[in-house]
Parts: structure tokens; C-alpha cells; sequence
């Protein structure tokens, strides 16, 4: 894997992973690289300081077993989104708005009443809590979990 600091036209800096440099040239040329501020897919390499070796100290003594560590419990999540998988989230999110029609706390039973074709059906969203999220699930009424990211235009 690769990491390169990108740049767009509109001076926006992001960072993004690939499997090669020839990997990066072929999507970036199908526009398939986007910001994931402005969603430009004019997007350009950025310099980038090279990463260096420190040289490792001389050894002075002999190597001493290490001691098992207990492993913590939970794992904290990795880090930030990568900017390429916001800016999915971003455009998934936009979708949704554009798509479909916002039930707010309203979702599980809004759901409900579309599945038993008490009203119309169509693509809603809204909030449902864990609970009622299994609920829907146990009486066979498909639902989908997405992360909400900012929108993209601020």
C-alpha cells in the first residue's frame, strides 16, 4: 500500500491509500478520485515530506524476554474516517435526503405501518433507537443503518 497527500483543484488537502502508484494514476484518470470536501475529481499528488528511517541505537545488553500484557478489554476505533470513505458517507447521505422522506423519531412505526400497508410505501428515514432497530428486524421489516456524516456542503 501506498499513502499519498492529495490536493484538489479548490486547495483542498486530503490523504488516501492505494495499492500502487499505478493504482492511484488509473483512478484518478477514470475520475474516480474525489475531494471529500468539494467532491471535485480534479485531484493532484501534493509534496509530501519523505518518510525516514530513524537508525536504530546500538545494542548494549542482551535482549530480555518481554512479559505477556493482558489485552484491554475494548479496542478504540483506529482513527478518523478516511477522507475517500467520508466522502461516500457524504454522497450516500445526499442520496438518502434527495430519495427519500424524513420520518424523524416516527421511523419504527412509520415502518411498521408500511409494512402492514397501512400507508404507502416508500423509502423513509429517521431515527430508531437499538431496541426498536432489533424489534423491526425480528418481525421481518428490512431496515439499514448508516453513518451520518456532515453533509459535504458544510
Amino acid at each position: 500500500m501506498i499513502h499519498y497527500q492529495l490536493r484538489c483543484e479548490q486547495a483542498h488537502e486530503f490523504d488516501g491509500w492505494y495499492r500502487d502508484s499505478d493504482a492511484f494514476g488509473k483512478l484518478s484518470a477514470a475520475g474516480m478520485v474525489e475531494c471529500p470536501v468539494c467532491g471535485s475529481d480534479k485531484v493532484s499528488r501534493a509534496l509530501m515530506a519523505p518518510a525516514i528511517a530513524k537508525a536504530r541505537p546500538a545494542r548494549t545488553e542482551e535482549p530480555v524476554a518481554a512479559q505477556p500484557q493482558p489485552l484491554p478489554q475494548q479496542q478504540a476505533a483506529a482513527g478518523p474516517i478516511p477522507a475517500q470513505m467520508v466522502a461516500l458517507l457524504q454522497k450516500m447521505r445526499a442520496e438518502v435526503e434527495k430519495n427519500c422522506d424524513y420520518v424523524g423519531p416516527g421511523f419504527a412505526e412509520e415502518a411498521r405501518r408500511m409494512h402492514k400497508g397501512e400507508t404507502e410505501f416508500r423509502g423513509i428515514y429517521g431515527e430508531a433507537s437499538d431496541t426498536d432497530a432489533e424489534e423491526l428486524r425480528e418481525e421481518g421489516i428490512d431496515i439499514a443503518r448508516l453513518p451520518w456524516v456532515p453533509r459535504a456542503d458544510g
